[in-house]
């Protein structure tokens, strides 16, 4: 199979690897170029917030709204650092889900949520996603077909028009 899909294309793009679901939600870990180990997520919630604290930390894409603080003028606030690249695109690119493996390039957050695409490489496909949630449901389509548990067909699928 031909890998056109497999790109990253931008310095916030992070490859998601499921390894099982434990209490109905994915279990696994995500990489990034910016450090050697992955990072465990125990759910979809969890990767969420981890992500996010990693496209604030780079600052990109920038968000078109920001946290509601109560804090005081002048009270702490968490600078941004210049972070290095220490993964290569090839060596990112080589790291698998035991269930799946996405690659997730977020292209904007804006409407306090994400929009971007997300690349099924056991599958060599790529959709669009409006929303985290959407993101969320397509990662879930996928690992639902894996394990041979379709309820239902979101509105955007994995399926092509000849049903592969």
């Amino acid at each position: 199979m031909e890998k056109t899909e497999w790109y990253l294309g931008g310095p916030n793009s992070v490859v998601l690897c499921v390894d099982r679901i434990g209490e109905g939600q994915p279990e696994g870990r995500f990489y990034h170029a910016y450090a050697q180990e992955g990072t465990s997520f125990a759910n979809m919630e969890e990767a969420i917030f981890r992500l996010e604290g990693l496209y604030d930390s780079l600052n990109f894409p920038h968000p078109t709204t920001n946290d509601r603080t109560f804090q005081k003028q002048g009270g702490h606030t968490e600078s941004r650092k210049e972070r290095t690249r220490v993964m290569k695109d090839e060596e990112l690119l080589s790291r698998h889900g035991d269930l799946g493996t996405f690659i997730i390039r977020v292209q904007h957050r804006q409407n306090s949520s994400w929009q971007g695409r997300i690349t099924w490489m056991e599958k060599n496909k790529t959709l669009y996603f409006r929303s985290i949630w959407e993101m969320i449901k397509l990662v879930a389509s996928a690992l639902d077909t894996v394990s041979g548990q379709e309820d239902g067909v979101p509105e955007q699928s994995w399926q092509d028009e000849k049903g592969t």
